[in-house]
C-alpha cells in the first residue's frame, strides 16, 4: 500500500508553530499505541500485567493490537478500545465539582468511548445523555452502551440546535467537537487526505455554532469540557478565547498528569511526541451565573406510560431501583426519581435508547431484550444461564445454532462470565436471539 505522506501547508505550519515542532511530524509516522478501558461496572479486568494509563482510573495499554471482533469479551462489554489520550476526560471529571447526581450530556457522541467512559465514572448516579445527530452512527453508539450495561443511560439522534430548549438542564455538557483530525493522522491515514486548510476554517466555525447551540442548556455553575482531535490553535486556543468572550464564563484549570498545557496556558494538549496517544486537546470552561429553577416539562401528553411492578416482573428483573415505564408494547426500566426529567427529553428529542429496555410485552408475559442480558443488576440471579466455549461464543455471536444442551425456555448465553445475549431454547435445538445487525460478519474459524 502506497504511504500517504503528511499533507504539505500542514506539514509547514507545524514547522513555523514552536509550540509543536517538527518532533511531532515524526512522531506521526510512528507506530501507534494501543490503548483500552476496562468497564469497572461489570468486574474486574479480563487482563493481565498491563501497562496503566496514568492519567484514566481505568485505562491500559496493551502490548499489541488484538483482533477485538474474535474476543467474546469484548462484544459483552466488558472493555472498550480507547485512545490513551482522550481518556484525559476521565482525570477531568474527577476532579471538577459535580453534584451527587449529575445530569450529563455527550453531544457528539458516537462511537461511544467518552459516552462509556462517563457512564463509568457516574457509577449508576445521575443520568447520562448520549447524542449522535448522524442516524447510522446513533445506532452505533446505542449498541456500545446496551453493551456496557449501564442503565442510567439514554441515547438521542439530534442536531445540536434540538437542545436550544432544554434550558438549564446539564450539570455538564461534553462536546468532542467534529474538527479537522490532525490528531488521527497516525491511527488513520486516510485523514490525511481529507485534511485541508478550508477544512480547519469550516471546521472552527462549525464548532462555535454547536457550542452556542447547546450553551442555554447547561446549567449556570456547570461546565462545559470541550475537546477536539487536532493540534491548531484556530480550533482550539482561538475557539475557546471567543467562547469565554460571548458567554459569562471562566477557565478551569484540572490538572492532568504529564499533558502538555496549551497556548497561552489554556487546555491541554495529548501530543503523540511526548505521550503514548494520538492528538488530543481538550479544555474546561464554567457557566458563571445565578441557578434558577426552570420549568422545561412540556404540556404534551406523554407518549409514556408508567406502570407499577407486576407479579410477572419480579420473576426477571430486579426492581428496587429503577421505575418502569411502557412504550408501545415495550418496557423499560428508568433510574429511581429521574422519570420526569425522561418524559420531558422524550418529548423533545429523538430518543432511540432509553435507560435499559427489558423487552417486549406479549400475551405470554417478556420477550426480553438483549439490553436486559447484558445490563449492570437488573437481571436476577434465578434466569437460566449457558456457558459457552469461545468457539461456542464466537459462533453465537455469528447469529449461528449448533447443538447445545440447556433448560427449555429463555436462557441467557455467556463467555466466561460474561453474559453476551439471549437464546430461545426449545429441546432438540434453539433460536439465536443475538440482534441481527450486532452480528460478526468475518470467520470465526
Amino acid at each position: 500500500m502506497k504511504k500517504i505522506e503528511l499533507p504539505e501547508a500542514f506539514v509547514k505550519r507545524v514547522s513555523e508553530d514552536a509550540f509543536l515542532g517538527t518532533s511531532l511530524l515524526n512522531a506521526l509516522n510512528e507506530e501507534q499505541p494501543i490503548a483500552i478501558r476496562i468497564n469497572s461496572l461489570k468486574g474486574p479486568s479480563v487482563f493481565t500485567d498491563l501497562e496503566t494509563i496514568p492519567w484514566s482510573k481505568n485505562g491500559f495499554y496493551l502490548k499489541e493490537r488484538p483482533i477485538f471482533t474474535l474476543d467474546p469479551h469484548f462484544h459483552g462489554g466488558r472493555y472498550y478500545p480507547q485512545e490513551a489520550g482522550s481518556q484525559f476526560i476521565d482525570c477531568i471529571l474527577r476532579q471538577i465539582a459535580l453534584p451527587e447526581d449529575p445530569i450529563v450530556l455527550d453531544l457528539c457522541a458516537a462511537p461511544g468511548g467518552k459516552s462509556t467512559l462517563i457512564a463509568d465514572f457516574l457509577q449508576e448516579k445521575g443520568l447520562l445523555v448520549a447524542n449522535e445527530v448522524i442516524q447510522n452512527r446513533s445506532r452505533i453508539l446505542k449498541e456500545n452502551l446496551t453493551k456496557w450495561g449501564a442503565k442510567n443511560t439514554l441515547v438521542s439522534n439530534n442536531d445540536p440546535a434540538d437542545f436550544e430548549t432544554l434550558n438549564n438542564t446539564f450539570d455538564c455538557i461534553l462536546i468532542d467537537a467534529p474538527c479537522s483530525g490532525e490528531g488521527m493522522f497516525r491511527k488513520d491515514p486516510e485523514a490525511r487526505n481529507e485534511w485541508s486548510v478550508e477544512s480547519v476554517n469550516l471546521c472552527a466555525a462549525r464548532q462555535k455554532r454547536i457550542v452556542m447551540d447547546v450553551w442555554d442548556s447547561l446549567k449556570p455553575n456547570g461546565y462545559l469540557i470541550y475537546s477536539t482531535c487536532t493540534f491548531n490553535e484556530q480550533e482550539n486556543e482561538e475557539n475557546v478565547e471567543w467562547i469565554l468572550d460571548q458567554t459569562h464564563s471562566e477557565l478551569v484549570s484540572p490538572e492532568i498528569p504529564f499533558a502538555r498545557k496549551g497556548r497561552k496556558e489554556i487546555g491541554h494538549y495529548a501530543l503523540p511526541s511526548e505521550l503514548k496517544t494520538e492528538g488530543f486537546y481538550v479544555v474546561v470552561i464554567r457557566k458563571l451565573g445565578e441557578e434558577r429553577t426552570q420549568k422545561n416539562k412540556s404540556k404534551k401528553k406523554s407518549s409514556l406510560t408508567r406502570i407499577k411492578t407486576e407479579s410477572w416482573m419480579n420473576e426477571w428483573v430486579s426492581t428496587d431501583e429503577s421505575e418502569f415505564v411502557q412504550w408501545n408494547n415495550y418496557l423499560f426500566a428508568v433510574p429511581n426519581g429521574k422519570l420526569d426529567l425522561i418524559e420531558n427529553l422524550h418529548h423533545k428529542l429523538r430518543i432511540i435508547k432509553m435507560g435499559t429496555e427489558l423487552g417486549e410485552i406479549s400475551r405470554k408475559g417478556l420477550i426480553p431484550n438483549e439490553a436486559l442480558a447484558l445490563s449492570n443488576g437488573l437481571l436476577l440471579s434465578q434466569i437460566p444461564t449457558i456457558e459457552l466455549s469461545k468457539e461456542e461464543a464466537l459462533h453465537y455471536l455469528k447469529g449461528e445454532t449448533f447443538n447445545l444442551d440447556g433448560k427449555h425456555g429463555f436462557n441467557t448465553v455467556s463467555f466466561e462470565g460474561t453474559k453476551l445475549g439471549w437464546m430461545k431454547h426449545l429441546g432438540n435445538r434453539f433460536n439465536n436471539l443475538y440482534p441481527k445487525e450486532w452480528r460478526i460478519r468475518m470467520r470465526v474459524d
